[in-house]
């Protein structure tokens, strides 16, 4: 037999290599391939302070937009703050306004979240993107997160004092309920733990004014959207800090039910064909079946979109990596640290990939990788973090290879750069298990 001969059915027995160099956006082809014409496509995050989990998601989220024409990017963060970016970079409001101006009304600690220069370059190319567009080409930025309770109803009787009177005097008789708390979330949460009076009837009562009501917002693009997921954050937003004091896996599972219902309906206003592109934490987004939160009756979006939208239309990446520094808080509401990341444990997902590439690489999952599906310990860092408590948490016992369709490793980080806002309020999520 030749050697050519012998090559060629080398070529057809050998495993296709599934793991890419990573240096720059042209190194994403393998996953544009993956992805295809697939329609949700959720990207996570390790922590919430790391500068290259938001540099590399924006330069997958644009390619995703030039070449695949995806509608918009949703992210874990309140709606009304979202919101008022989504009408900027879509040429409705605020064009006298630069879009740091714009992310500083993110108030709500952990305020680095969005309120970094990370977001406001994306903020900046989107209203670029945008610009000449007609308005149902023009690619949306929403947020799908709960916890804006007191913000949606603000955002609500602004808007119906001026479009629709009796909603409008829904939307105070729920404010007034709600006042006694002080827009204290905890305060509220530990009232209703001792059986106080709920606000409950009150914030439904207006969700079905507004839903009955909503061809009346039509004059503007995206009024009865607007309207209409105000309500819905209203309403969640009850419920979840009515469970919330008392950890329970319910507050998890009614958080993400929240975010999912809320993608769906961004989904259906974006019309049948509409594409979407997430941005949440890997504790949300990679599929809860692969990791020990199964075990707790715990769910999260990445399942709930391979159920919904169905394992073809939906392709989730995981990102991770060995070491490098982060933005956080030793506690809730402290000040925001640069801290240092240290090695990834041993026998972790991170330590692995450390030790085989040392480098940043791009790994795509096919179900024929048998390199990570076994349960390893997969890295999680949160708003609040200690590094030195790395050695007994921080980490999600997880089957990478299913609990992903892809993973951006990436070797060593940096911290994000935030716009060092000073935070309002004090509400404290209850999330697994580290503020995600």
């Amino acid at each position: 037999m030749t050697p050519e001969q012998n090559s060629k059915i080398a070529s057809l027995t050998t495993p296709v290599q599934k793991t890419y160099s990573l240096k720059n956006a042209e190194d994403l082809d393998p996953l544009m391939e993956r992805i295809g014409d697939a329609r949700c496509v959720m990207l996570g995050e390790a922590s919430h302070g790391t500068h290259e989990y938001y540099t590399w998601r924006t330069a997958i989220s644009k390619r995703l937009i030039e070449e695949k024409g995806f509608s918009f990017i949703a992210v874990e963060g309140d709606w009304p703050d979202c919101y008022r970016l989504n009408r900027y970079i879509k040429c409705y409001a605020d064009q006298n306004k630069k879009s740091h101006q714009l992310l500083q009304n993110f108030r709500r600690w952990p305020t680095w979240m969005w309120a970094n220069w990370e977001v406001d370059a994306l903020m900046n190319w989107l209203k670029v993107y945008n610009t000449g567009k007609a308005a149902n080409k023009r690619v949306g930025f929403y947020g799908l997160d709960v916890y804006s309770l007191w913000e949606s109803m603000e955002a609500l009787v602004n808007y119906l004092q001026a479009n629709d009177p009796k909603a409008a005097e829904l939307a105070k008789q729920a404010i007034r309920c709600f006042e006694p708390y002080g827009e204290d979330g905890q305060e509220y949460a530990r009232a209703q733990y001792s059986l106080e009076s709920s606000c409950r009837q009150e914030v439904i009562n207006l969700l079905a004014e507004i839903r009955k009501k909503t061809p009346v917002y039509d004059h503007d693009p995206e009024a009865a959207l607007n309207t209409e997921q105000n309500a819905h954050v209203a309403v969640n937003a009850e419920a979840y800090y009515t469970n919330m004091v008392g950890f329970n896996d319910n507050t998890w599972n009614l958080r993400d039910t929240h975010m999912m219902e809320t993608l769906q309906r961004l989904m259906t206003f974006h019309s049948p064909g509409a594409k979407a592109i997430v941005w949440e934490h890997n504790t949300h987004i990679g599929d809860a079946r692969y990791t020990d939160m199964k075990r707790h009756g715990m769910f999260n979006t990445g399942q709930l979109a391979r159920e919904q939208f169905g394992e073809s239309e939906t392709v989730l990446v995981g990102f991770g990596s060995y070491l490098g520094t982060v933005i956080a808080g030793k506690q809730w509401g402290a000040t925001m640290e640069v801290m240092p990341v240290p090695a990834a444990r041993e026998g972790s997902v991170e330590e692995r990939m450390h030790r085989k590439y040392g480098e940043n690489r791009l790994l795509i999952f096919d179900g024929n990788n048998d390199r990570y599906n076994e349960v390893m310990p997969h890295r999680a860092i949160g708003v609040v973090y200690n590094p030195l408590h790395e050695k007994y948490g921080n980490y999600v016992p997880t089957i990478l290879s299913s609990r992903y369709d892809a993973f951006l490793y990436i070797d060593k980080t940096t911290a994000l750069h935030s716009l060092h806002i000073k935070p309002d309020g004090n509400l404290v999520p209850e999330t697994y298990p580290f503020n995600f």
